[in-house]
């Protein structure tokens, strides 16, 4: 990893000397988000309550810049200027580059229908048997550890070759024994859980961030 990802790595853990202990899972899932992100790959997320929020709020850190201001690289730019002239390149100039991250809880529609016609234990395991290839990254957020449709959902995503990541907490329930590594707080009550995820799930985004997009 880059100097500067070292050294942000190193800031968090002197911050957060109780994730110490979990600081080479943590730094290995950075590492394989970043590599997933290099080749061409893509993340999907999945979680209930607060963790689905959590979801939408990793996609959205990912999406767009987030410690970096990300700008469109100089091809794109001279594309849209080629195709739309001052009006592309005044769109260009204000569009980031982004990474493509998934939440699957934003899709209101496939949701119901899926849950209303099929069966509410599946709805992420069928997205991620659409959305998902081989290389892709899953990550599963869940504080018990033991929601089933996360479960389905880690199943089906290693039965198609993606790389599973757990958020959990406690003593990581049936989603760490799922995944192939597993995040788990050391905490039992849901909203502390919850404040570390927040905490670990910022660090692995500006690991990201800094390892593509820093010059």
């Amino acid at each position: 990893m880059k100097e500067k990802t070292l050294k942000f790595i190193d800031e968090f853990f002197a911050r957060h000397g109780e994730l110490s202990p979990l600081r080479e899972e943590i730094v290995s899932a950075g590492s394989v988000l970043r590599d997933t992100f290099a080749r061409g790959g893509k993340l999907l997320l999945c979680g209930n309550g607060g963790s689905c929020a959590d979801c939408d709020h990793i996609a959205g850190e990912l999406l767009k810049g987030f410690m970096l201001r990300r700008p469109v690289t100089e091809e794109f730019d001279r594309n849209m200027s080629a195709r739309f002239a001052d009006e592309g390149h005044m769109i260009a100039s204000r569009l980031q580059q982004g990474l493509p991250a998934i939440s699957l809880a934003g899709h209101a529609a496939a949701i119901s229908a899926f849950a209303n016609d099929v069966d509410p234990e599946l709805v992420y395991a069928q997205q991620v048997l659409a959305y998902g290839r081989g290389g892709d990254v899953l990550i599963g957020i869940s504080t018990s550890g033991n929601a089933k449709n996360v479960a389905c959902a880690v199943m089906t995503a290693a039965a198609k070759g993606l790389t599973c990541i757990g958020l959990t907490g406690r003593d990581g329930g049936r989603l760490a024994k799922l995944c192939d590594i597993a995040l788990i707080m050391p905490e039992t009550e849901t909203y502390r859980i919850q404040e570390q995820h927040i905490a670990v799930y910022h660090l692995l985004c500006t690991v990201v961030e800094y390892e593509l997009f820093d010059e």
